[in-house]
């Protein structure tokens, strides 16, 4: 696919509101609204999702865009979420507290700097590393749900820091992760997959503080499970020509 230059006015709109939700979640934890932070995390991820999905149906992917969408992550996923942890849950740890954070950030630099050097085919088919989008949104959602759900104020340190290590490695690691780009929402459908879509739809409203941690959580969760399920599956096929062999032999 060959990207083209010039300036696409919806995309790069949808990207403004993603880097719009990512300076507002920063100014709302400066006054302490973790909460408000988190749910703006949320919405940056669905702008970003939104001008991804328009500019593929539209065939409007440019330079400028690339770079502009990475630079609105960068805001949005990296940044916001490392210091929504950092004021949340780890300044009293100090110089340890914010080194955890920068860790997530230069990660999530790295993860995004490694994406825009892939070649277009590549990107369409599977993420190399965790996408920092998804990464951020584990965060914001275990904001959400630690305040809606569990009715307390910060979750503890340890688990903290746990999560933000196990998502830095994700985000630099070589496990692979479905790109939902391959969902083709324009091709015909079964009828099934509409009542599907409809019901998914309606949990997600009825409860999203404990769906959007879920769907987050597992996508994390996603490309290890997926990636021990092939190399298991790998690893019988290679048995199986060996001993196949050997009974030719």
């Amino acid at each position: 696919m060959k990207i083209k230059k010039g300036i696409y006015i919806i995309p790069s709109l949808l990207t403004t509101g993603n880097v719009f939700c990512g300076f507002y979640a920063i100014v709302a934890i400066v006054n302490n609204q973790f909460y408000h932070a988190a749910v703006a995390i949320i919405i940056a991820a669905i702008f970003d999702g939104l001008d991804g999905r328009i500019s593929r149906m539209t065939d409007s992917s440019s330079d400028f865009g690339l770079e502009y969408d990475s630079l609105a992550d960068l805001i949005s996923f990296g940044i916001a979420p490392a210091l929504l942890t950092y004021v949340w849950v780890l300044k009293p740890f100090g110089r340890i507290g914010w080194m955890a954070a920068f860790l997530f950030v230069i990660c999530g630099v790295l993860r995004l700097a490694r994406y825009n050097t892939k070649s277009p085919i590549i990107r369409d088919n599977y993420f190399r590393g965790l996408p920092i989008p998804a990464a951020a949104g584990v965060i914001a959602s275990l904001v959400i749900m630690t305040k809606d759900i569990l009715s307390i104020e910060r979750t503890e340190p340890l688990i903290m820091v746990i999560i933000v290590y196990l998502l830095a490695f994700l985000m630099v690691s070589n496990i692979r992760y479905r790109s939902l780009k391959e969902l083709e929402l324009k091709k015909r459908k079964p009828f099934n997959i509409l009542v599907f879509s409809i019901l998914f739809i309606y949990i997600i409203a009825t409860i999203p503080e404990i769906m959007i941690f879920l769907i987050t959580v597992l996508y994390a969760l996603s490309g290890p499970v997926e990636g021990i399920f092939f190399y298991r599956r790998r690893l019988k096929s290679a048995t199986e020509r060996k001993e196949q062999i050997g009974e030719e032999g």
